[in-house]
């Protein structure tokens, strides 16, 4: 049955495998959850709360196996300004109605979008989390004792030392529970994970967001909303294509953009902010062996054991073990090999991936780096595109005849009014001969009523040849049939 093979593939495979590398991420996430809760401008709880919420309901819903959703700082930066003006209970308003724009994005297939997203707009992303990843690690290395760099040094030894040794217990996991002993028994002066913001003591609860339920309080947060959900949608899907490839496998795009939805939409009504996937968790996750739905499970679930339940040990642990696989995770995140590429890619690519990273470290807004490097893209291709399209001219006695060949569109439509010899002496008859070239947009029809207007004004005879069907179809549609077209007659093929 397909149902009992789905079951046994994404929650039975490798258990053991799969809940070590959850306990990872979910260890990792306390902080930065802590530190994204505190980024929105609200209390720690309510990050906690949402990373819980939106990593258990993504294991179910999404349809990435083993990436990792929960708060992440590109969210909880759009939504400062809606709880410093209005309080925290329009931010959970706001969360619920992000999830529902997403589920009205998956039901009009808006991951297609993803599409247009070249593989150096892709580089440039994967880059620029890397290096934003290492910046967030500065703070936690910046006024500290030699006892953190210590300890960060032998994080990183452990992290890169032990898989020579053994693979029985990823080694992040490792590193976190070995310098957390060390902490304790030592009483190490460190900063630790109490540090960063009390941990709550109970579950969550259901939440109804108190807020006037009116159209005044929809106009308030339906910006915010809009803005969450366009923004978690697209560090969903790029996180989602890199997964892919470190996986090697394949993801659905659009069970994606619906199950951020629905993770979204009851995260707001326990009390927590909206979310969604974070590539460093997730490359924590693949990195540590987690490859199906359980270790997403598990790392929300047992976030949630350990700040409840083990709250006052989870509280000691020290930070610079965390920040040890964070920094291992920036390195394991950047791809090295663009250096590389650089020299043997062409220089269009280059620069969209260089404008990404730029644009994206700049601004720290992933959404304006992705922007930049999707519109790079496209005047690139619409230039290369340009140059295919090519016109040449001959003149027989009094026939001058153009033969065009390629694609005409808006970038390249202008060609083929500078290819024409207006006002030319001793020429009775112009034919166009567009049997291998094809019409795309209402830019080239235009350029072709203008070209043959002008002609038949200047008292030529003109004729086009070769339309194909569907360039003909554009003709009819869009051009000045009374004029220049209608009498074309027999269409070319």
């Amino acid at each position: 049955m397909p149902i009992q093979n789905n079951i046994r593939r994404d929650w039975l495979s490798n258990p053991k495998t799969e809940f070590l590398a959850g306990l990872v991420v979910a260890l990792a996430l306390i902080p930065e959850a802590i530190g994204f809760a505190i980024i929105a401008g609200v209390d720690p709880r309510v990050g906690l709360y949402a990373s819980f919420s939106i990593a258990v309901i993504i294991s179910i819903t999404g349809g990435r196996p083993g990436m990792i959703s929960a708060a992440t700082a590109a969210v909880a930066v759009l939504v400062l300004p809606l709880v410093r003006d209005y309080g925290v209970e329009y931010l959970f308003a706001a969360t619920v109605l992000m999830g529902v724009f997403q589920g009205i994005a998956a039901l009009l297939r808006l991951d297609l979008l993803m599409r247009f997203v070249s593989r150096s707009v892709i580089t440039g992303f994967v880059n620029a989390l890397a290096i934003l990843i290492f910046m967030a690690q500065l703070p936690q290395l910046t006024g500290v004792g030699w006892e953190t760099y210590a300890m960060v040094l032998a994080g990183l030894a452990i992290i890169y030392g032990l898989p020579r040794v053994t693979s029985i217990v990823p080694a992040p996991l490792a590193a976190i529970v070995l310098l957390a002993v060390v902490a304790v028994l030592f009483n190490v002066d460190v900063f630790t994970v109490g540090d960063m913001g009390a941990l709550p003591d109970s579950i969550p609860l259901l939440h109804i967001p108190e807020v006037p339920f009116t159209f005044e309080t929809l106009r308030i947060i339906a910006p915010y909303s809009l803005a969450m959900a366009a923004v978690g949608l697209l560090e969903s899907l790029l996180t989602a294509s890199i997964v892919d490839d470190m996986t090697e496998t394949r993801s659905d795009k659009r069970r994606e953009t619906l199950g951020q939805g629905i993770a979204n939409f009851f995260t707001g009504w326990i009390g927590g902010m909206g979310g969604c996937a974070m590539i460093g968790q997730s490359v924590i996750n693949v990195k540590s062996g987690g490859r199906r739905r359980l270790s997403t499970f598990v790392a929300g679930a047992m976030l949630l054991f350990l700040i409840v339940v083990l709250g006052p040990w989870v509280a000691r642990v020290p930070m610079p073990a965390l920040v040890a696989v964070m920094i291992f995770v920036s390195i394991s995140t950047f791809r090295w090999q663009s250096f590389l590429e650089i020299r043997h890619h062409p220089w269009q690519s280059t620069t969209v991936m260089l404008a990404t990273v730029v644009t994206v470290v700049w601004t720290h807004d992933l959404s304006i780096g992705v922007l930049v490097g999707v519109l790079l893209s496209g005047i690139f291709f619409a230039g290369k595109v340009r140059e295919l399209m090519t016109i040449t001219s001959e003149r027989e006695g009094t026939t001058r005849r153009y033969t065009l060949t390629g694609q005409i569109f808006f970038a390249s439509a202008d060609r083929v009014t500078e290819a024409a010899y207006f006002n030319e002496d001793g020429v009775d008859n112009v034919v166009i001969d567009v049997t291998h070239a094809h019409f795309w947009d209402i830019s080239s029809t235009g350029a072709l009523d203008k070209v043959v207007l002008r002609l038949r004004s200047e008292g030529k005879n003109v004729e086009v040849i070769g339309l194909n069907e569907a360039s003909a179809t554009m003709v009819e549609k869009f051009g000045e049939h009374d004029k220049p077209f209608k009498s074309l007659g027999t269409v070319g093929h």
